[in-house]
């Protein structure tokens, strides 16, 4: 006897519902071979002995409960468990069906019954309905109307059940071709949620695009139509062929094992694949227990949903072709002797147009030439997956023939549009280039990135693209302007494509990758000159982001040495251009309004100084004079007389005037001028800092006033991103934080007075402020080490800190203590959240006023490694 049949045989015993909790017992004990089994039983086995054993158990229940001796009551499986399908923590869905409204007796058997269920420990999903109210919401609604599509009598009256049956078969019922329309829209909206991409990072192995529900729906589609349930009788319809029947089931095991053991790692029922969960899914599944392993998992995982997604593709179109398109008048034209259009798809117009290597490449150049092409028909796509399958050991680009057409294809205005999308979708680049096969499905382990390596450089290559075309113009206008007037935009293309290539190979991708696009712009045939462009690109393609958000680059020199390092506008344009591309294909939420403006800044202040040459940079005494001057103008119309202005201008330090600019200045004074002196100033707007929500306090200094302000306005739950921090000569604190909310928004109005209530609680506030222990589970996964850097500067006045830590809740607030401890004024402060990693930069004095010792360095970073240290019993 196998020990199924021995925990089938144990369910047999149980004649009454008196000891519920030794019955739990037996469940449990089922539960816990069902673990024990995984690496011992193939998965099928599991999966569909769980449904078996349940089947049993429930049909148990029911007796018990007499429920079986009811006229015209049923019970049904319906949905994953209707299918006989259920994962370890997968829940249980039941319709309990009747002829007609069931009496108040056997609503208390039923009430028992689920009750009974529920005591012993499984995740019930039920029902109960006539049948008329059955088929009525299941018209209504297609998610019903599926889910009884694989219904199963489990025990009761069968008429009952023939009688649903009966309706459910019926041509009125949801016919094949509506139901096909309903389920791909479905689809549709599905994939939307996931951003039409098989590629993310921390990816729901039930819902992403290309898992199982993308393999279920093939099924319920075919199945609808055909009335059969099972692959083999849809091979013999014509459906699908064998091979990819056995495609899909060899898909839809390697998902189910994952699925287990998810289910295994987080003790429940749960289909995201979050990082802290990936690590022991890996484990289980044998593939070890570090980075790498993880790193081998999620690759093979992302080969099989593109499969998945694929022959989703090619029999729901297959389907669309012969059924619902199929009496509508056929839309033709030849475009060449290898291809035509079909209805909007390109057609392979006979089987051998993929003989020869280039054939695959000469099928995108004939997508970028023509016009009212949507997509790659079923059939030339089979053609396409068997030619991809026979040349993925060569490397295409290793061909002249292919090679040529690639160039061309890299210096066509229409190329980045459909065919690049369709190109990545169905793996050809991996095919033309080993470069690109090792990227693909390359995990990157942080909260910064939401996909994959390839994905997320496809994303940065149609970023650049759009900054081409007309529909697009107005979002990025200075980019626009830029790619239109580069007159070889190819070599801007393939700087994006090669950005990232040599991520996961150890060292520095960006030098890296500035060495491997060398080797393909040679192997291409790239000038020289051309070449030293694109590898600078690839080399500095974090150089831009890096300076705007972690130095101060109002500081004259911070703008000279980026000049340095720029050359020239070309080089400038064409980084900026990249920069924002790369941004944006990051994540969806990365490129704010905030961090825009000050790309846009680093920019406009670069673009100036390279065309003046810097041969006459303005001094800070004239600059100083400009700004008074403009804010004093500014504030002619207010009630405030010049005597007021300039007796509170005497107490500013002089860097102020060089810090802000006129407006900033004109608006602080009012604050300032229009409020008691001895009480709170606190301005809050979100006109005088592009893209922030400026908050300016003016208040006599006090301890902890840093550390509590930034500790009350976290509690707000509001990000600070920058902090500008001054004293006037009287000792009053005088400082301006820029806030975003957590959606990287600026702050609505009606979130103003939390903001004021967040700095009066901070000024109130003598004492140290507390910081929260607790670790989000976001952030749970990572380990990062906090590294401090001092940066060495022309100007030797003030020290300058660079820090990279875990974001951890009030890591400002511990920042701000170590600092008070040891006396160090902050003068001003960039803060960068990156994911789960925080990029900081301050510029600090000791209590002389001076920069800091060496030795005061070493103490200062001694103290934030210890502050910053995670308890591993906090992560918990």
């Amino acid at each position: 006897m196998s020990s199924h049949q021995f925990y089938i045989e144990k369910i047999k015993n149980i004649d009454s519902l008196d000891n519920i909790s030794a019955l739990r017992e037996l469940v449990d004990e089922y539960h816990e071979w069902l673990i024990s089994s995984f690496t011992q039983q193939p998965i099928s086995k599991l999966v569909l002995g769980r449904a078996f054993y349940v089947d049993k158990l429930i049909q148990r229940m029911w007796q018990i409960l007499k429920l079986d001796q009811a006229c015209q009551l049923c019970l049904c499986a319906v949905g994953g468990y209707g299918r006989g399908h259920l994962n370890l923590h997968s829940d249980i869905d039941l319709l309990i069906l009747s002829a007609n409204p069931i009496d108040t007796e056997c609503q208390q058997q039923v009430s028992q019954f689920v009750t009974a269920l529920w005591d012993l420990g499984l995740d019930i999903g039920q029902s109960v309905r006539t049948v008329k109210e059955t088929i009525q919401l299941a018209q209504e609604d297609i998610t019903i109307a599926t889910n009884l599509l694989e219904s199963r009598l489990l025990i009761g009256d069968k008429e009952v059940f023939n009688q649903l049956n009966e309706k459910i078969s019926s041509k009125r019922f949801w016919p094949s071709v509506k139901f096909y329309k309903a389920k791909v829209e479905e689809q549709q909206a599905r994939h939307k949620k996931f951003h039409d991409t098989s590629y993310n990072l921390e990816p729901n192995l039930k819902e992403n695009p290309g898992c199982l529900r993308d393999i279920q729906n093939i099924g319920w589609i075919a199945k609808k139509h055909y009335k059969v349930f099972d692959g083999d009788q849809l091979v013999k319809k014509d459906f699908m062929t064998a091979e990819e029947l056995r495609e899909l089931q060899d898909c839809r095991e390697f998902l189910w094992h994952m699925r287990f053991a998810l289910h295994m790692a987080a003790g429940r029922s749960e289909n995201r694949l979050l990082f802290e969960y990936q690590p022991e899914v890996a484990n289980l599944l044998g593939y070890g227990d570090n980075k790498a392993a993880v790193e081998t998992m999620m690759k093979r995982f992302f080969v099989m949903v593109r499969r998945v997604a694929e022959l989703n593709q090619v029999l729901l179109q297959y389907f669309a072709d012969e059924f619902v398109i199929r009496f509508r008048p056929w839309k033709r034209k030849k475009l060449s002797e290898d291809f035509e259009i079909t209805n909007g798809l390109l057609l392979a117009r006979h089987e051998e147009v993929f003989e020869m290597p280039a054939g695959v490449l000469n099928m995108f150049l004939t997508i970028a030439n023509a016009k009212g092409i949507t997509g790659i028909h079923s059939s030339t796509l089979r053609l396409l997956r068997n030619a991809r399958r026979k040349y993925e050991t060569l490397e295409l680009c290793q061909l002249e023939s292919c090679r040529k057409i690639f160039m061309e294809l890299l210096k066509h205005p229409n190329f980045f549009g459909l065919s690049w999308q369709l190109m990545h979708k169905h793996g050809v680049m991996a095919v033309y280039s080993h470069d690109w096969a090792h990227i693909v499905g390359l995990m990157q382990f942080d909260l910064f990135h939401s996909y994959t390596v390839d994905e997320h450089t496809y994303r940065v290559v149609r970023n650049v693209f759009r900054y081409t075309q007309a529909e697009y113009k107005d979002d990025f206008p200075r980019c626009t302007s830029i790619c239109n007037n580069f007159p070889k935009l190819e070599l801007l293309y393939i700087a994006a494509i090669y950005h990232d290539i040599c991520k996961g190979k150890g060292g520095d991708h960006s030098e890296l990758g500035s060495e491997a696009v060398r080797d393909f712009c040679r192997l291409h045939e790239v000038s020289e000159s051309n070449t030293d462009l694109v590898a600078w690109l690839v080399e500095n393609h974090l150089l831009m982001s890096v300076v705007a958000q972690r130095k101060d680059i109002n500081d004259p020199e911070v703008i000279a040495d980026f000049c340095d390092r720029i050359y020239d506008e070309t080089h400038l344009n064409l980084l900026y251009a990249l920069t924002l591309a790369d941004i944006r294909a990051t994540n969806s939420t990365l490129l704010n309004e905030w961090k825009a403006s000050l790309l846009k800044q680093l920019y406009i202040g670069t673009l100036n100084a390279l065309r003046s040459g810097l041969e006459k940079p303005e001094s800070n005494e004239v600059q100083e004079q400009e700004r008074r001057q403009d804010a004093f103008e500014l504030l002619t119309n207010s009630k405030f007389t010049s005597a007021e202005i300039n007796q509170l201008w005497q107490t500013f330090p002089p860097e102020y005037f060089l810090r802000y600019n006129s407006e900033q200045i004109a608006w602080h004074t009012q604050s300032i001028l229009k409020t008691a002196t001895d009480k709170l100033v606190v301005g809050i707007s979100n006109e005088i800092h592009p893209g922030g929500t400026a908050v300016f306090v003016f208040h006599k200094d006090q301890d902890y006033l840093f550390a509590s302000i930034c500790s009350s306005l976290d509690r707000k739950n509001f990000n600070i991103h920058d902090a500008i921090i001054m004293n006037t000569k009287d000792g009053y604190a005088m400082d301006t934080f820029i806030v975003l909310e957590d959606d990287g928004n600026q702050a609505a109005k009606k979130r103003f007075k939390d903001i004021q209530d967040a700095v009066k609680e901070a000024t109130k506030s003598q004492s140290e402020p507390s910081v929260p222990n607790r670790i989000p589970r976001l952030i749970k996964p990572f380990q990062i080490p906090t590294t401090i850097t001092w940066v060495e500067h022309k100007n030797d006045k003030r020290s300058r800190m660079e820090l990279e830590a875990l974001d951890t809740p009030g890591l400002l607030v511990k920042i701000g203590r170590v600092f008070f401890n040891n006396n160090i004024t902050i003068h001003a402060a960039k803060v960068a959240t990156i994911g789960e990693r925080a990029e900081d930069f301050f510029v600090l004095t000791n209590k002389s006023g001076e920069p800091l010792t060496d030795d005061e360095k070493s103490t200062v970073a001694d103290e934030l490694r210890a502050a910053l240290q995670i308890n591993p019993s906090n992560k918990r």
